[in-house]
């Protein structure tokens, strides 16, 4: 996710909380490419307005989100594989760069084999708002941009009427939290027919929203 190493913005606490666990069972939803744009304000920084892309590549998938500000820019791509068995990680990247200086990350297959990085997990856990099956709470680990794992736990609740800037949806709702930080909360709500695709996310700290995105643009294929 952009940003991510950012000073003071807290992006690693909200897109990239998204988050896998290999022993739950997978939705039936289908990958649809799609290019969505967001708008994301978080307190003392700049607006920013991020690109997300999910294409196809041969049997793979690529998910993509990139952003930049006038003093910062960061990308992050993901490429993953969708069959009978679920999904697997494959490779992963990301930089960023502040006031010109930054730095860039990878994780490779072997890396990735048993936990994913978290642009893999943020599609899988869209899978997984279709599911009933947390509707109490479940827990999820992935990996960070550097490789260290991060845990989450999260339930998903009912089904909400969203309108947002793209449009008027029934979104699929998940909060999620990390056990070791009980005071920051994320609420996610996705696409309910494109997985990977958020149509807003807010995120809590000390009982006060800090962050908040929607999305304000999409264009995308029939599922």
């Amino acid at each position: 996710m952009p940003f991510a190493r950012l000073p003071g913005l807290p992006l690693a606490a909200l897109m990239l909380f998204a988050a896998w666990s290999a022993d739950l069972a997978f939705a039936s939803s289908e990958p649809t490419p799609f290019s969505a744009r967001y708008h994301l304000e978080v307190s003392g920084w700049p607006d920013v307005t991020i690109e997300h892309r999910l294409a196809q590549e041969g049997h793979y998938w690529l998910s993509e989100m990139q952003a930049s500000i006038a003093m910062a820019s960061g990308d992050e791509r993901s490429r993953f594989m969708v069959d009978d068995t679920g999904v697997q990680s494959l490779h992963y990247s990301s930089g960023y760069s502040l006031l010109g200086i930054g730095d860039r990350y990878s994780l490779a297959s072997e890396t990735l084999r048993e936990i994913p990085d978290r642009q893999t997990a943020l599609f899988v856990l869209s899978q997984r708002a279709h599911d009933d099956q947390c509707a109490a709470t479940c827990r999820l680990t992935y990996q960070d941009h550097r490789g260290d794992r991060e845990r989450l736990q999260f339930r998903v609740l009912p089904r909400q009427r969203l309108s947002v800037p793209a449009g008027d949806f029934e979104a699929l709702t998940i909060e999620a939290t990390n056990p070791d930080e009980p005071d920051r909360r994320l609420m996610l709500r996705f696409h309910p027919e494109l997985p990977g695709l958020l149509l807003a996310a807010d995120y809590h700290r000390d009982g006060e929203r800090r962050s908040r995105l929607t999305l304000t643009s999409l264009e995308h294929t029939s599922p």
